[in-house]
């Protein structure tokens, strides 16, 4: 799987588990004051996965507070962007004079570069959890006079660029297991590619995106909408063109180079689909008619050809262990 480093306090004495979280924050992240009222038995759990040009954290911790002063600042240290999406608790920021109070399900960036406060606090009776995403200055496609408008922002999750972003970033902190360590490169170039249109968006900056980036956001945003829809018959190349206000012959480009066009990406994802769910057991009384239209095959005869052509066997034999 990728290659990521995992650290869990609770392997450590209670007494030495705050200073060695202090000290992993100031190596992994930016040197900060951190204050909590867990010091005794600080219990904490953190995961990295090195993605190239970004970096991706998955951490657990109880409340805290963080405070990045001036005089921590260096200017010998790696200058990151950093965008955290609180999965539970309540989390807050303040930078340049703008705060945030936000819940779980909402992007805030922040620039290690410059002073900030933080604090993260738990509901309920467990830990705090948070995804975070650091960004080199150098890599992020965006003039930094705009990104200083983003800074502390409050950047929603269930519409526009952030749907994906969340999405992506959430599968890879949580399921390194699901990837080859050769993957790293291509998972990382489009987890920056999404992060730069999910800012632009909120800025209104779309433009001030290279054409590349625009190019590879489209294609996550086409991918996504086929998956949503594919149990639906009218999905079609002209449909999925619609729904994103492209022509037909622009939506092709997008995949330009690769095996499969846009018709033959829907039909092989439903194919995928009806095979995963004709192995289910808890499927198994169902009709393969059924689950073949389900996923946008009402023609009985139609499907059982292309699912042989696929795959080398009948549906029915497949179910059966073909």
């Amino acid at each position: 799987m990728l290659a990521n480093h995992v650290v869990d306090t609770t392997l450590l004495p209670p007494s030495d588990r705050f200073a060695f979280w202090h000290q992993l924050v100031a190596q992994e992240t930016a040197p900060a004051h951190i204050s909590s009222a867990h010091l005794d038995d600080f219990v904490a759990y953190a995961r990295a996965i090195d993605l190239g040009p970004v970096r991706l954290a998955a951490l657990r911790y109880p409340s805290l507070n963080s405070t990045r002063p001036a005089r921590l600042i260096r200017r010998t240290e790696a200058d990151l962007y950093q965008l955290a999406l609180p999965v539970c608790g309540r989390s807050a920021l303040s930078q340049d004079r703008r705060e945030a109070q936000m819940n779980a399900a909402e992007f805030t960036f922040l620039d290690t570069s410059r002073p900030h406060v933080a604090t993260h606090t738990t509901v309920g009776p467990g830990l705090a959890a948070t995804i975070t995403v650091q960004i080199a200055h150098r890599d992020l496609p965006l003039p930094p006079d705009r990104l200083r408008r983003v800074l502390a922002a409050r950047i929603p999750t269930d519409r526009g660029m952030g749907v994906l972003l969340a999405r992506y970033v959430r599968r890879i902190a949580t399921c390194p297991e699901q990837y080859d360590p050769g993957d790293a490169g291509l998972l990382g170039a489009v987890v920056l590619d999404l992060t730069a249109a999910t800012l632009a968006q909120h800025l209104d900056a779309e433009a001030a995106l290279p054409p590349e980036v625009r190019r590879q956001a489209l294609r996550e945003q086409v991918l996504a909408f086929v998956d949503r829809h594919l149990d639906d018959p009218a999905l079609t190349p002209q449909a999925v063109a619609d729904a994103h206000h492209v022509s037909p012959r622009t939506l092709q480009r997008l995949f330009a180079g690769e095996s499969t066009g846009v018709a033959a990406l829907i039909r092989s994802r439903r194919l995928e689909r009806c095979r995963r769910d004709l192995r289910d057991p808890l499927l198994a009384d169902e009709p393969v008619q059924t689950v073949a239209a389900r996923w946008g095959f009402p023609d009985k005869a139609h499907f059982s050809r292309a699912f042989r052509a696929a795959y080398g066997c009948s549906p029915r034999d497949w179910r059966a262990g073909g």
